[in-house]
């Protein structure tokens, strides 16, 4: 599961994807129209409260895939090579500026950030009609050798598709069928993914929330999660490495909690995903799986062999343990669960698997 990184330039996308990755940048890198790949931490205030109750030996939090795209610009040529890069991924984080600086320039003049999520959502709107036109073209010429009832009705649902589209409204809003996500599970369509948009503020502005609540009204219609965080300030937190240093440093500047955090959380939500822990003296870990997924599929997260032999999960709801205080108590509350092949993990579980192979 994969979410990319997009922007114009002097964006900050570069900062951010560092503050989430910890990957520093080579100049080959920097150079390169390639995507650059590394994986980025969860960050889970439950899994720190977990790891301070059972002290364990080994932490290991979950991580997601990350990669940083080019710049998107006004070369329409240019940005269809970057949506190329963009059709594997599972979600998009279009990284949009809102700071104020003379000393780095703005490719389109002036920083103004509905201006800019307007054109990037216009320019993936433009990308995805231009595959199906394209797509139209094979489509017809095949017809008319011969008809063929498949090739008819993806014409006829590209034709649903093309409407949507020239609505200025993205394909993640279309309540499709089954059927007919299937025959374009192929296709690259970029604004069928989630969005997420992360406006990079200036650090006198962390606190200052008017902007990204008016966005966030403006844009749920189109299903545009955003959040706001400043990329060098969450940049220079991550570079700390001794965690008093950490907090002293979100209190200096008045942040409860790292904006990374949220951001990470919502990209987790952004692939469809939820979390579950296993827990002991010895390793606290954090998993991630599908949304909706049963109890033997959460077993296979872990190892192959915990599916095949499934016999049944041991479940306790983290609220419960927060509360209660440790599994012992918990048990005697009557709140430590036995749940077969049928039960749907939920988000936040503390699972143990019994298995037999």
């Amino acid at each position: 599961m994969k979410i990319g990184i997009i922007g114009l330039p002097q964006a900050g996308k570069k900062t951010l994807f560092k503050a989430l990755t910890g990957y520093v940048l080579s100049e080959k890198d920097k150079i390169s129209n390639k995507p650059v790949k590394s994986l980025a931490e969860i960050k889970d205030t439950r899994f720190d409260k977990l790891s301070e109750l059972y002290k364990p030996q080994k932490q290991v939090r979950a991580r997601i895939d990350i990669e940083l795209l080019s710049k998107i610009g006004e070369d329409a040529e240019l940005n269809a090579k970057i949506f190329e890069n963009a059709a594997d991924l599972d979600a998009v984080c279009y990284v949009v500026r809102t700071f104020k600086d003379d000393t780095v320039y703005h490719v389109k003049g002036s920083v103004e950030p509905k201006r800019d999520i307007d054109f990037v959502n216009s320019e993936l709107i433009l990308n995805d009609l231009l595959f199906i036109e394209k797509r139209f073209e094979r489509i017809n010429k095949s017809l008319k050798v011969k008809q063929e009832k498949v090739l008819a009705e993806e014409k006829e649902l590209l034709g649903k598709l093309k409407e949507q589209l020239d609505k200025e409204l993205p394909l993640r809003l279309l309540a499709l069928e089954e059927n007919e996500r299937r025959i374009i599970s192929s296709y690259p369509f970029i604004t069928q993914k989630k969005m997420i948009v992360v406006l990079n503020v200036s650090e006198n502005d962390i606190n200052n929330t008017a902007l990204r609540d008016g966005l966030k009204q403006e844009y749920k219609r189109l299903d545009v999660d955003i959040m706001q965080v400043s990329a060098q300030i969450e940049a220079e937190i991550s570079g700390l490495e001794v965690e008093n240093e950490k907090k002293e440093f979100l209190e200096a500047l008045d942040i409860k909690e790292p904006a990374i955090n949220l951001l990470t959380g919502l990209c987790i939500r952004a692939l469809n995903l939820i979390s579950f822990f296993t827990v002991g003296s010895d390793e606290v870990r954090q998993w991630t799986i599908k949304t909706g997924s049963s109890a033997p599929e959460a077993a296979g997260a872990i190892h192959s062999d915990m599916e095949r032999g499934f016999i049944r999960a041991e479940v306790v709801k983290f609220d419960d343990l927060m509360e209660l205080g440790d599994e012992k108590k918990v048990k005697e509350a009557g709140k430590f669960y036995l749940k077969g092949k049928d039960y749907i993990v939920e988000d936040g579980d503390i699972i143990g698997i019994r298995f037999n192979v």
